[in-house]
């Protein structure tokens, strides 16, 4: 009897020694400097890369978990929240590497800064503001009567504008609220200026911008300038009392009217059925295929035809204002959502080795 005690606590003391060996322990080192900033000897086999950014987090406060960039190899991916610890190739001992991606800023935020302005700004200018046309007598008044009806159907094309830009981005608002769900959370405020770089090399306010002194404010009106700065520039030329109407006159207008509900209903159903993916809060990436929302089956051809509408929305609005601006602005769309889509198409491609063959980028097939 004593015998089977003895050996007994020595099974025991050995799978104790055992479990204590085979739980994994983390090294956290800084990528750039290979520096040790902590070392986790109570974590468990299944841990997620989630619950080790939090026990990161306790030791640095200061390093929310939105911030750090937890990676294998100090010039490789960030892993995944959802990615597990005993499931990633390392030994009992995990060395992992810290990055600080820096402030950082919801999603959500941004696009409600960048989508608020162009409403107000775009208002300045069509209720014609004294400090911005000024009172001259030429833009308000004339003897002859063909010249005050011109005027006339130039205010109601302006008007038909201001309705068509208003909805445009109260739509965007809305959706930002009520329908995107994001893959990431947060981003990086220094990277706020990437998201636009080739529209912000060509508007002459970004000048200005840059001698504002507070780091924080800079990039955020970086961000928003693209959108702010095109919209006052729209609006100046559109709510212009020497604006002249389009040249096919009610025709032009009206066929621009029907084309532009049609892209704004079709990317609205584009973004509902993208939402539909991650319903449950999910944030793996799937691939999107069209509904019973005839709008939808442009994913028969395209891999972002959220894109290919929201670019019809900015042509409808250039035939229906006729503004060199507005084609400007266009062509500058179309430029950085063809980046957008393309970078989006090889992910699907490289994710998915079942993905539709036929598709394309963001032009059916052309681009």
């Amino acid at each position: 009897m004593s015998q089977l005690l003895q050996r007994g606590k020595a099974l025991l003391s050995w799978t104790t020694c055992r479990i204590r060996y085979s739980t994994p322990q983390v090294e956290i080192l800084d990528w750039k400097t290979k520096k040790q900033l902590c070392y986790l000897d109570k974590v468990e086999p299944n841990a997620t890369i989630r619950e080790i950014r939090l026990m990161f987090h306790k030791l640095y406060p200061r390093w929310y978990p939105a911030r750090q960039s937890i990676k294998l190899d100090p010039k490789g991916k960030s892993l995944r929240d959802e990615e597990i610890l005993q499931h990633l190739p390392v030994g009992t001992t995990a060395t992992l590497y810290f990055k600080d991606l820096g402030p950082q800023i919801g999603w959500t935020t941004v696009f409600l800064i960048e989508y608020t302005g162009p409403l107000f700004i775009y208002f300045l200018f069509y209720f014609r503001m004294p400090f911005v046309y000024g009172l001259d007598e030429r833009f308000t008044s004339s003897p002859h009567p063909v010249v005050n009806t011109l005027k006339c159907f130039c205010l109601a094309v302006s008007s038909l504008a201001c309705i068509c830009h208003s909805f445009h981005y109260i739509k965007r608002l809305i959706e930002t609220v009520f329908v995107h769900r994001f893959s990431h959370g947060t981003m990086p405020l220094r990277n706020i200026v990437k998201e636009h770089s080739l529209m912000l090399s060509v508007w002459l306010w970004h000048r200005a911008a840059v001698e504002m002194q507070t780091p924080c404010f800079l990039d955020v009106c970086k961000n928003c300038l693209y959108y702010w700065g095109f919209a006052a520039w729209l609006a100046y030329y559109i709510n212009h009392p020497l604006y002249t109407p389009p040249s096919y006159g009610k025709k032009q207008i009206n066929f621009a009217v029907i084309m532009f509900l049609l892209c704004e209903a079709g990317n609205f159903s584009i973004h509902v059925a993208l939402s539909d993916l991650r319903r449950n809060g999910s944030k793996t990436r799937k691939i999107p295929y069209p509904t019973k929302n005839p709008f939808t089956w442009l994913f028969f051809f395209v891999s972002c035809p959220n894109y290919t509408y929201e670019v019809g929305t900015w042509i409808s609005f250039t035939i229906m204002t006729q503004c060199v601006p507005v084609g400007l602005f266009t062509l500058l769309c179309f430029i950085q959502m063809t980046i957008w889509a393309k970078d989006k198409h090889c992910t699907y491609l490289r994710e998915f080795k079942d993905y539709p063959s036929l598709r394309m980028p963001i032009i059916p097939f052309l681009l």
